[in-house]
């Protein structure tokens, strides 16, 4: 499986409902809490091209977007080719 890469803050009901996906599906990923990282918030600004909103994902090398565009994957059955690296 690719590695997973998420990039939160607390208290974001975005941020929980992709995690969720995510635990759902049995995926194991890295999360990178930046509520109180200005560090971490620039990080994932220049690693998503300027996506300032929470969560930012990141499956393998590829951006994904946010908690809209993971379910977006998902209803349109391309998430688990991109999990399993296809």
């Amino acid at each position: 499986m690719v590695d997973v890469t998420i990039y939160t803050r607390q208290f974001c009901g975005f941020c929980t409902a992709a995690k969720r996906l995510l635990d759902e599906k049995g995926v194991a990923y890295t999360e990178h809490d930046a509520t109180f990282s200005p560090d971490l918030k620039a990080e994932m600004i220049q690693k998503s091209n300027g996506g300032r909103t929470f969560p930012q994902i990141f499956i393998g090398d590829t951006h994904v977007g946010g908690c809209d565009d993971l379910h977006a994957l998902e209803r349109a059955g391309k998430l688990d080719p991109m999990l399993q690296g296809a």
